[in-house]
């Protein structure tokens, strides 16, 4: 939402900087909403204006220390200019504040919000008064909230600003956000406290977990009856992570609260603030230390590795179901033979599953959906049997916008395939925010936690994950010689103890593979054309349309349907794969109707979406919603899928998913195939159906009519040159 104050600060900026490109400050957006970039532009006019000649958008340590030494105290007479003050009085706009008129005047006005600025961060005690103090201005210059946003807690927002008002003064602290939300800075700020008051001087508190910080808090257990600044901090930190007990005084409530974050969190349980419950508290790995009876690796498990492992105390292995790289970590993945040993010396493995996962733009919708066809593959290779949650990794930083645009995305693809098409468990292996979102969510039965990786915001200030299952705490040597291994030590909460017994490996002796598509696409492409050609299916066009008409009115070229299909080979080959049927028998459908799609489907969809009929054929495979219940609850009742059995009241959501999700109506060709295999009294599709009884399937696709047998003609020769290309993949 616009507002008028922050549109004139934006306004002041672009005026008095008009040839800011040159100065080095941005022209704003005059839109009225106070965002980063505003911020920067202010920040950057008072260093312009405090003489700075090298602009930043940082507020950092130039900034402030020459506010420090020129300005130690900014009011209605130290304030140096008009301009100045029209900057400050801006930046008390941008953060909710009545700055006065952006006049250039520190007036009444200015002093009443100044002043409930400093008590709103909790430091009106040391500073007192409407004076501006430096590190105030620090506070003022940044998208920070001093009251409570988006159901903050009140309780939360005490503890800000009581360490604000208690440590501000300190050289290396500056003033947190007091908006009721735990946060990096946040998390920082209650390790700078606690070093602080172990007395380490400035320069020596650095905010890092380190073995002075370590040493002195083995020495500061707190319990019942403990008071003051040191009882004040535990029970700030069992706030921070989710706990209801008072702020304050170390109270037999407390002690409670104490004794199920212990037991949740697999420490020992005493009631007591110890080292190792003050170590968990404050940064996400807590103690090192710690025997974990789990662990992971990217090193086989050979009998002795197994050994060491096991005198070690160790009883869960984390071991990856692939390696996407053919030259690195050559023993990532399960090797022949390693599971065998894992269950001889009484061990148990969980399997993990990790491509590349690195970044946002790794993670879509159709990249979970095709990984988790991949995972399902690769965990029945190995033996992995029904019930064993695989663990999908998210192996990087994702801020919180990524989790909301990427990473659930993601996962509820995998979670759809992996629900529908196995009986795996989805766990998802991440930094804290990831894991409890993807959990929140319903995409993830348990979290495996990165906590390694201290530094990640998405640690920082979270709690650990209600669901999880191993918490990763630090890489260790185990064992000597030959049973030398290096893994990632975990504990383990239980809630996955994952397996030690396994299936003998699945074949995938004759099926399907991605098509070659460098060596093949263009001439299958030729191929198909001509074929299209030969039956009376031009480029463009044909059944009376006009070309035209038919790019007009929402008809496409072979080209494009062509195109449409191979781009999306993965899902082919995965759901033919997966059915052990060819996948030549779900694309030809696919890529005929998309070809054929005219004025007449598009304008049957508009009707649906308007209310005026209730189903229609649609979408790439154009299917009618309720042929899709019927084949699909036929392949839940055989077993070929999982789900619940949907009713005619499913019907609007079946045709919206039909029509807005490709994916789904890919699959749900295949499920109508193997359907359709039953209605006509076939044997189910399989890798040696034979052309005749493919062409039967085809024809049936198109319906019971006349009409259907020439459908059937048609597209067996369409099926002849998709699969002459799939072959010649499978062959290589």
């Amino acid at each position: 939402m616009a507002d008028e104050l922050v549109r004139r600060a934006q306004r002041f900026i672009n005026t008095q900087y008009n040839d800011g490109a040159t100065l080095g400050i941005s022209k704003l957006s005059e839109d009225g909403k106070t965002g980063w970039t505003t911020m920067y532009a202010l920040t950057r006019a008072l260093q312009y204006e405090m003489g700075i000649t090298s602009l930043s958008d940082s507020f950092g340590p130039t900034t402030l220390s020459t506010l420090q030494s020129r300005y130690p105290v900014l009011n209605d007479s130290t304030v140096p200019s008009a301009i100045f003050c029209r900057i400050l009085q801006s930046a008390l706009y941008c953060k909710g504040y009545d700055g006065g008129e952006i006049d250039g005047i520190y007036n009444s006005r200015v002093k009443s919000a100044v002043t409930s600025l400093k008590q709103n961060m909790g430091v009106s005690g040391l500073f007192p008064g409407s004076s501006l103090e430096p590190k105030v201005v620090k506070g003022l210059f940044n998208m920070d909230a001093y009251v409570t946003v988006n159901s903050g807690s009140s309780t939360i927002r005490s503890i800000q600003q009581w360490l604000n008002g208690r440590y501000v003064n300190r050289r290396d602290f500056f003033i947190i956000p007091c908006d009721g939300h735990h946060s990096r800075d946040v998390a920082k700020s209650m390790l700078l406290a606690i070093q602080f008051e172990l007395g380490m001087a400035d320069g020596t508190a650095t905010g890092v977990f380190g073995p002075g910080t370590q040493a002195g808090l083995r020495s500061h257990t707190v319990s019942v009856g403990s008071t003051g600044t040191w009882a004040q901090l535990f029970t700030a930190g069992m706030i921070l992570n989710k706990r209801s007990v008072p702020f304050g005084d170390f109270t037999a409530a407390v002690k409670t609260g104490v004794e199920q974050f212990q037991s949740f969190s697999k420490l020992p349980v005493t009631g007591n603030g110890d080292f190792q419950t003050w170590a968990s508290l404050l940064v996400s790995y807590g103690d090192q230390s710690r025997k974990g009876t789990a662990c992971d690796g990217v090193t086989k498990i050979t009998p002795a590795r197994a050994q060491a492992l096991k005198d070690a105390g160790y009883l869960y292995i984390g071991r990856y179901l692939f390696n996407p790289s053919s030259t690195s970590l050559p023993e990532k993945q399960i090797q022949p033979g390693e599971l065998d040993t894992i269950k001889a010396y009484g061990l148990r493995c969980y399997p993990i599953y990790q491509t590349f996962g690195r970044a946002a733009d790794n993670f879509t919708y159709a990249q979970g959906t095709s990984e988790a066809f991949q995972a399902i593959e690769w965990a029945q290779y190995h033996g992995f049997k029904p019930g064993t949650i695989i663990y999908f990794a998210v192996d990087y930083d994702a801020m919180d916008g990524e989790i909301t645009d990427y990473i659930l995305p993601h996962f509820r693809g995998v979670m759809r395939t992996i629900g529908e098409n196995s009986s795996y468990g989805v766990g998802v292996y991440g930094p804290r925010n990831v894991c409890q979102r993807v959990g929140d969510a319903g995409y993830a039965a348990a979290s495996f936690v990165s906590d390694m990786s201290s530094g990640f915001s998405g640690n920082l200030g979270y709690p650990l994950p209600t669901n999880w299952a191993f918490d990763q705490i630090a890489t260790v040597w185990v064992g000597s010689g030959a049973g030398a291994i290096e893994i990632d030590n975990n504990i383990a909460s239980g809630r996955d103890t994952g397996q030690n017994d396994f299936n003998p490996p699945a074949s995938t002796t004759g099926l399907d593979t991605a098509l070659n598509k460098t060596a093949y696409r263009a001439p299958m492409l030729t191929d198909v054309k001509n074929y299209l050609t030969s039956i009376g299916v031009p480029e463009t066009g044909g059944d009376g349309w006009t070309d035209s008409d038919w790019a007009t009115l929402g008809g496409i070229s072979t080209t494009k349907a062509f195109n449409a299909v191979v781009d999306t080979d993965w899902l082919f080959t995965s759901l033919a794969r997966q059915l052990r049927l060819r996948k030549a028998l779900i694309q030809a459908p696919v890529l005929w109707e998309l070809r054929k799609m005219n004025p007449l489907d598009i304008a049957a969809d508009a009707a649906v979406k308007a209310g005026l009929d209730d189903d229609c054929s649609t979408g790439w495979g154009q299917i009618f919603a309720w042929v899709t219940i019927d084949s699909r609850n036929y392949c839940m009742q055989q077993g070929i899928i999982n789900g619940v059995p949907l009713a005619g009241s499913d019907k609007p959501a079946v045709w919206r998913n039909l029509n807005e999700d490709p994916l789904y109506n890919i699959r749900s060709v295949a499920y109508l195939t193997i359907y359709n295999a039953f209605q006509i009294n076939k044997p189910r599709p399989s890798l040696t159906t034979s052309l005749a009884d493919t062409q039967a399937l085809l024809a049936r696709y198109n319906g019971t009519e006349s009409p259907a047998e020439k459908y059937g003609r048609e597209l067996i020769g369409l099926y002849s040159v998709l699969e002459n290309y799939n072959s010649l993949s499978r062959s290589q």
